[in-house]
């Protein structure tokens, strides 16, 4: 059967190899997937040693998005526009990479947690490869305004710079900015730091939440709770990043097989397996 793998570091704790697992067996897809731990210095060594042994492609996470990135030969737009890549498979002609964090997010937001973003007022926090990886797809949706927060402000000015034509081509302010800088409430605010790995909130004013609205921290799990407490004590509705998940792999594996797996089903399941 065809090989995919999850590579990371840390890859243990992902939920992936159980949502692809399942997208197979609902779709009737002859596959397997794995995890795939990585040095922090050796994702390059790694991957081709894996791709040498047969693996077919694959999803990247922290810390290797970026990485991914410089080593697909082929990119498609959405990779381009995020300079980053999650998704990754081999053909004749050499490695493809893909980036589905963005539309995997984007659908949780809109479906599942049934907010609009058009003409909202979104904070998205962390301009790693996770909040680069997102922003493109976000845009697209036509917020009336996107502040990018970052610890460096001109690591955010840098991506804002990036993508300016596409937030110009959708008629959206897009400005970056400090964590402690930002001014006002929004109406969803999007946690891309690494911080809850850590186990740690991010450090933002509380005047960035405001009664109405939406905060979704893209990790998941125990490790999400300390962002997802604090926002819950100034009145947001929480969010995981577990829909986006499985709705990124989602799309995933539609690039891969052509085939869309039934996303709601198994996030549905995969809620009621946490919970208990």
């Amino acid at each position: 059967m065809d090989r995919y793998a999850v590579v990371g570091h840390p890859v243990a704790h992902s939920q992936s190899p159980a949502i692809h697992a399942r997208f197979a067996e609902l779709t009737g897809q002859a596959l397997t997937y794995e995890r795939l731990e990585l040095p922090l210095d050796g994702f390059l060594t790694g991957i081709e040693a894996a791709r040498a042994a047969g693996l077919r492609g694959g999803n990247v996470t922290v810390p290797f998005k970026l990485e991914a990135f410089a080593w697909a030969q082929h990119r498609s737009a959405r990779a381009e526009l995020a300079q980053a890549c999650n998704t990754f498979w081999f053909e004749a002609d050499g490695v493809h990479g893909d980036n589905t964090d963005g539309i995997g997010l984007v659908r949780d937001i809109t479906r599942h947690a049934g907010v609009a973003l058009r003409g909202a007022r979104v904070l998205l926090v962390g301009a790693g490869g996770a909040g680069a990886g997102v922003l493109g797809p976000l845009l697209s949706e036509g917020p009336a305004e996107l502040v990018l927060s970052n610890r460096t402000v001109a690591r955010a000015q840098d991506v804002v710079d990036h993508h300016a034509g596409w937030a110009r081509r959708h008629d959206v302010r897009l400005v970056a900015s400090g964590l402690m800088d930002v001014a006002g409430a929004f109406d969803v605010v999007i946690n891309a730091t690494a911080a809850s790995l850590q186990g740690a909130e991010p450090p933002l004013p509380t005047s960035a939440i405001g009664p109405g609205t939406l905060v979704v921290d893209m990790m998941y799990g125990p490790k999400a709770e300390p962002f997802a407490a604090w926002a819950r004590s100034h009145g947001a509705t929480v969010r995981d990043g577990l829909g986006m998940l499985v709705e990124q792999a989602a799309e995933a594996f539609f690039v891969w097989r052509g085939v869309m797996p039934p996303a709601a089903q198994v996030l549905a399941e995969r809620r009621a397996l946490l919970a208990t």
